[in-house]
């Protein structure tokens, strides 16, 4: 199976020069030429969430032997790495509602689901395409993927990782958890913006070749962590078809039933791979997409004009606090099959911040999609409700994705069984789960993590617990026009 940008189809690379790559050249995301047939889910449902991982992945990548993908899930996926021997559980919170919980791994988000994977995909991928330079890794974080390709990347022989995430712009523990990251190749700096400044100042430096030409003349070769890697969306796709066979272990459903999915999307990856899932013919009906107050993919789902020419607002979640959803170009090539059409919108989007799919592509969109938002008060509105109601704790985007699967069953009456994506701890977002519970007077820095556990009974993930007392070894901030300079410094 080869791979082709969504801006040049006409271009072709094999799995490991996709993932080594990262971004094509021309700005496009690599995407699979086709997509292969769901294996029989029988085979599947007595696996463990390694072997589903490696017999999933293998049908992308070709070249990569079933041995070497599995001992990668091993590694990625291992008791040492996540507190929960399912790796990504089911959690019934009503028996037509369940929780896929992505979050119990080393930084207790679901970024850990991929990006625990991904460093074995790019260092093998390398090694395969004969690439002798160490490989930099240029990641834009709203919050959660600095601090997992950060632990994923610590360390890793041949590697560099340099991570931005926007000033003032995530959460205290998230920052926390970046500024005091260890590691000998790893650097973090904030940038003064929003994380779309971040994500374009890194997109501008992989299509400079003028930086390219003269990192390489250093030894040096860019890769990208952020879910513009194909190596990144791949192992989500894993996690929705785990979840069904795990319903269907658990008597909640029957084989062939279909499901609807509810994920909170801010750069659309996460629920991107469901509909990879879906298209490989895993039985999913709805594809839920919930976004906060930045609401930008609701307003395109539903009208088929992407808009980008909006009030920027800093939420309670703020890992969906994003304006350009990179991935959506990935669906974009899907449904119009032309590279020519993608490059069209693209450009209409760097010229003027707007654009509007054609009425074939919008119609494909109404058939896929459900979209809706939900404010930050309603956020921990949900929160409290649900907390009360069944003792179930969720974090401020799992609210998000709840809030809107009932609007949209109260305007339908679909009562499906729903699968809602749980992307992050709420031990994450201390400060938020606090004042939706009511309480006022919060504790600072990491002792609002012990806060949290005795106002709800709930522990403290390990990883999290153990920031405390960890010195801080990143404070540089600059404006988005240095970043250059900054990945310029960190290579010298």
């Amino acid at each position: 199976m080869h791979y082709v940008s969504t801006r040049d189809q006409s271009l072709s690379y094999t799995a490991a020069q996709a993932i080594e790559q990262g971004l094509s050249r021309d700005g496009g995301l690599f995407l699979p030429e086709t997509f292969p047939t769901l294996p029989d889910l029988e085979t599947l449902r007595p696996m463990t969430y390694e072997q589903r991982a490696a017999a999933i992945m293998g049908l992308f990548l070709e070249g990569f032997t079933q041995e070497e993908l599995l001992t990668f899930a091993r590694k990625a996926y291992g008791p040492e790495k996540f507190d929960c021997p399912q790796v990504a559980p089911v959690r019934e919170l009503h028996c037509k509602t369940h929780i896929l919980e992505l979050w119990h791994g080393p930084t207790c988000a679901f970024k850990d689901m991929a990006l625990q994977m991904l460093p074995h995909l790019l260092t093998a991928s390398m090694q395969k395409n004969g690439e002798e330079k160490t490989v930099c890794i240029l990641v834009a974080t709203s919050g959660d993927t600095g601090k997992a390709a950060l632990e994923g990347f610590k360390d890793v022989n041949g590697t560099k990782i340099m991570v931005f995430y926007p000033k003032d712009g995530v959460s205290d523990i998230q920052q926390l958890q970046m500024v005091t990251q260890a590691g000998e190749n790893v650097g973090v700096c904030a940038v003064v913006g929003n994380f779309d400044d971040a994500q374009t100042g890194v997109k501008q430096i992989f299509s400079d070749p003028a930086v390219r030409e003269t990192l390489a003349a250093r030894g040096y070769v860019l890769s990208s962590a952020n879910s513009i890697n194909w190596g990144r969306v791949l192992p989500q796709v894993v996690y929705y078809i785990s979840a069904y066979c795990d319903l269907l272990n658990e008597g909640k459903i029957a084989m062939g039933d279909q499901i609807n999915v509810c994920v909170p999307t801010g750069n659309f990856g996460n629920i991107l791979a469901c509909y990879y899932a879906r298209k490989m013919g895993l039985p999913v009906g709805k594809l839920i997409c919930a976004s906060n107050a930045n609401n930008v993919l609701t307003d395109f789902l539903k009208t088929g004009v992407y808009d980008r020419n909006r009030p920027f607002y800093n939420t309670v979640s703020p890992s969906m606090d994003i304006l350009i959803s990179s991935n959506l170009e990935r669906l974009l090539f899907d449904l119009t099959g032309s590279d020519a059409e993608v490059r069209d919108y693209m450009a209409q989007l760097s010229a003027t911040g707007r654009y509007e799919v054609s009425d074939r592509v919008k119609a494909a969109i109404g058939d896929l999609f459900v979209s809706g938002c939900c404010d930050d008060a309603r956020t921990l509105n949900t929160i409290e409700k649900i907390f009360h109601q069944t003792g179930y704790l969720m974090d401020t985007h799992t609210a998000v994705a709840y809030t809107v699967l009932q609007d949209y069953r109260a305007a339908t009456a679909d009562d499906t069984v729903t699968v809602v994506a749980s992307t992050a701890s709420p031990f994450k977002f201390c400060d938020s789960v606090l004042e939706a519970l009511g309480v006022a007077d919060r504790q600072p820095g990491t002792a609002i993590l012990d806060q949290l556990t005795q106002v709800t009974g709930k522990a403290a993930p390990a990883p999290l617990a153990a920031l405390a007392g960890k010195a801080v070894r990143f404070t540089e901030f600059v404006e988005k026009q240095e970043m250059p300079a900054v990945v310029d410094a960190f290579l010298r």
